[in-house]
């Protein structure tokens, strides 16, 4: 598995219109297993996703969608920056499989 987390900055005010195009966009991507979009209690303006994907290849080709694509243009002008992007190999937990080791 393939995970990624990342922590997004909204221009101040614009968290919950970013965090509402976020959630409209992700309903059908393929190879995604998990998709969570978290506020930060502690800052007004962050955002924090956290995603578990079959592998890197699915990860990439969702950035390609039209849907996916849209959602970026929208959301790109209340975006005042990534903070934090980690990425991360998933080995199961709730609601995943385990991971296949290789």
């Amino acid at each position: 598995m393939y995970g990624l987390i990342g922590k997004m900055r909204a221009t101040r005010g614009q968290r919950d219109a970013v965090m509402d195009i976020l959630r409209a966009s992700t309903g059908a991507l393929p190879g995604c297993l998990s998709y969570v979009i978290a506020r930060d209690p502690a800052d007004a303006d962050a955002i924090w996703v956290t995603e578990v994907w079959t592998d890197a290849a699915s990860h990439k080709a969702s950035l390609q969608l039209p849907e996916v694509q849209a959602a970026i243009a929208e959301a790109r002008q209340m975006i005042a920056g990534m903070e934090f992007r980690i990425e991360t190999h998933p080995v199961g937990g709730f609601g995943l499989s385990p991971a296949k080791t290789d």
